[in-house]
């Protein structure tokens, strides 16, 4: 279906030729590219309320800044819709988040206005920061360098950490704060609160608006008119509120807040903004969703909705005669609450995801024992090494690729100390059309290497509920459970909690040949290929192995003694991976055993859906087909 953007929209291939419009025009422009979002979005699918709330501060910025030199960083990169429909990519977009087309995020590779990769947050201030430190050094002294940065990005550690630094500097810098309240949840913490002080402080907002009128009279008097500016500035400033204080204390110079739906207001701002130098943070604020009516009402539900009917709202769902798996995130947030009833020392921790992983239903229940700690990774893991200090079981559930920002207090905080802290990651291996930037691809590896740390991974819903009531056990000590994002293959999956010896596999099927020893959710592609091979008399071994480390070691003694053909598959990067953990063994205890490996190689996988991701990194059925095929000697069939 050819979808047909606005007239003013369909003229523009780039900011320059949004530069021609007059700025009258550009209210029309902004209705034609959150409309053209809407029409997209609701047939193809990505992320929604996002983009819509930015759509006229996306527009002011392409017009006022000379993009692609001035450099524009968008922080994570849910709201780049817009700059990716102005900046060239109008008539490719409906091809967004699927196989072979455009990123769902910047992507430098992708367009020259991309120019940071994005997809975690809080990166946009220390990236900008090194454009304009570079840019002040080659004497680009007519460069601007902008991050975009929302409310719930400003939590994460790493911004204060570039506020720090670009406050010492006199780097060109333009932090653009977003502030909607929202980042997938809504905003927790002191800082929501802080924010919040500034947008209802009566005497903040009058005297920043006369402070706004004196400055931009003052301005028109030339040069000198500067240094009578900065003192009336820092005169008018140091009578208002304490709310003021924060980004100022930094070095900083704070101008709003203002509305970031008024097109005209914010091109007028941006102008004035670009005539003053050093750093300088523009508070904006907006509405996530902003235009459709059921996204600004319920902001989390719509942040990436699926396909829905425009005009009615409803979200498509597929209707099944039958009972559906559930997805394992709601498998674990109905666990936790079951464990939690039989364990007052279990409490749950997320950093900013608690729809997206389902500790939703435990804050719910148990308000006082489940904590969003908003998009800090690294306090969260060290926050919860805490916890175990006193006693506390605590379950820190991070997305697998966000779990890598908080690898180090994995390390030093709880895993040398060795303390009883249970990491859920969520959506490990391929993430689907979220792309590179969510794939889980690394935390079988860099959790095995670490002392003390249990890394686990259930085949199905049974197993992640017997893993996590293994894991809550007294002196269970670090443990890692992982599990993909999506449905598993249990209906029927509230089972009753049984204890696992940790580090003990299990047998799907004995065989003759070849082994396949599997590890996670991906074992049940083992499964289907058993089944489909045990019709041409091939009738491989098949081991679902539970656990990484500790490897049940009586069992690959089985394994390795009675076959001399293994194939190991894996949802995650084959280097240091479970197949190397396989090979470690193999070598060590003597056995010389032809062994293949399934799983991604050492590559970037871009964005597609999970079973063209595992198809490309040769790790599908046909792929594990054609490897005991190929083992065996029997011919692959075409």
């Amino acid at each position: 279906m050819i979808i047909k953007p606005g007239d003013l929209l369909a003229s523009i291939n780039s900011p320059a030729d949004l530069r021609k419009l007059k700025p009258e025009q550009l209210l029309q422009v902004s209705q034609e590219l959150r409309q053209y979002i809407i029409d997209v979005v609701s047939i193809h699918g990505g992320h929604f309320g996002a983009s819509l709330g930015v759509v006229e501060l996306t527009t002011a910025l392409h017009y006022v800044f000379q993009t692609p030199y001035d450099q524009l960083v968008w922080d994570v990169g849910h709201q780049a819709y817009g700059h990716k429909i102005l900046t060239g990519r109008r008539d490719n977009f409906h091809t967004n988040r699927k196989y072979g087309g455009i990123s769902g995020f910047p992507k430098r590779k992708e367009s020259e206005y991309d120019t940071f990769g994005v997809g975690h947050s809080s990166t946009s201030i220390s990236a900008a920061l090194g454009m304009a430190v570079a840019s002040q050094y080659k004497q680009e002294e007519d460069r601007h360098h902008i991050a975009v940065i929302g409310d719930g990005a400003m939590t994460g550690g790493m911004a204060f950490e570039a506020l720090n630094h670009g406050g010492a500097t006199n780097a060109n810098l333009l932090v653009v704060l977003n502030d909607n309240c929202m980042s997938i949840d809504p905003n927790v913490g002191a800082l929501k609160e802080y924010l919040t002080d500034i947008t209802t402080s009566r005497t903040y907002n009058k005297l920043r608006d006369e402070l706004w009128n004196v400055l931009g009279k003052i301005s028109k008097f030339g040069p000198n008119a500067q240094h009578i500016a900065s003192k009336i500035e820092s005169g008018i400033k140091a009578t208002l509120s304490k709310q003021s204080n924060l980004f100022e204390g930094l070095n900083f110079r704070y101008f709003g807040p203002i509305d970031g739906h008024d097109i005209n207001h914010l091109v007028s701002v941006m102008e004035d903004l670009k005539r003053i130098p050093g750093p300088k943070i523009l508070h904006v604020l907006t509405t996530k969703g902003k235009g459709f009516a059921l996204a600004e009402k319920d902001q989390t539900k719509w942040h990436a909705p699926g396909l829905f009917d425009k005009i009615t709202g409803e979200i498509y769902k597929t209707h099944h005669d039958t009972p559906q798996p559930p997805k394992y995130q709601d498998v674990f947030g109905h666990t936790i609450v079951e464990l939690a009833e039989k364990n007052e020392k279990i409490m749950g921790v997320t950093p900013a995801m608690p729809s997206g992983c389902s500790l939703n239903i435990m804050m719910k229940a148990m308000p006082d024992r489940a904590f969003d700690v908003g998009i800090a990774e690294q306090h969260a893991v060290t926050f919860s090494a805490g916890l175990a200090t006193q006693g506390m079981v605590p379950f820190c559930n991070i997305y697998s690729t966000f779990m890598q920002r908080g690898y180090d207090q994995v390390v030093h905080d709880v895993c040398l100390q060795n303390l009883h802290v249970v990491f859920c990651l969520d959506r490990a291996g391929f993430a689907g059309a979220d792309g590179p930037t969510h794939h889980g691809a690394y935390d079988i590896a860099y959790m095995r290497c670490i002392p003390n740390m249990v890394v686990a991974a259930p085949m199905n819903e049974q197993e992640l509920r017997n893993m996590m009531y293994t894991a809550s056990q007294d002196g269970a000590g670090p443990f890692t459970i992982r599990y993909p994002r999506g449905e598993g293959v249990m209906p029927e999956w509230r089972t009753p909690l049984e204890l696992q010896q940790i580090g003990k596999g299990r047998t799907i099927q004995e065989g003759e040949g070849v082994a396949i020893l599997t590890f996670g959710h991906i074992g049940n592609y083992a499964v289907d290929v058993c089944q489909k091979l045990s019709y041409d008399g091939i009738n491989p071994g098949h081991y679902d192995m539970r656990y990484c480390k500790p490897l049940d070691e009586e069992l690959l003694h089985h394994v390795f003694q009675k076959y001399n053909k293994v194939i190991t598959v894996e949802d995650g990067c084959l280097q240091g991976g479970f197949g190397s953990a396989v090979l470690e063994f193999m070598v060590d205890k003597g056995y010389t055993s032809q062994v293949k490996r399934l799983g991604m190689p050492d590559q970037v996988f871009e964005h597609g859906s999970q079973l063209e991701l595992h198809r490309d990194a040769g790790f599908d059925p046909t792929a594990i087909e054609k490897t005991v095929r190929e083992m065996v000697g029997v011919a692959v069939k075409v």
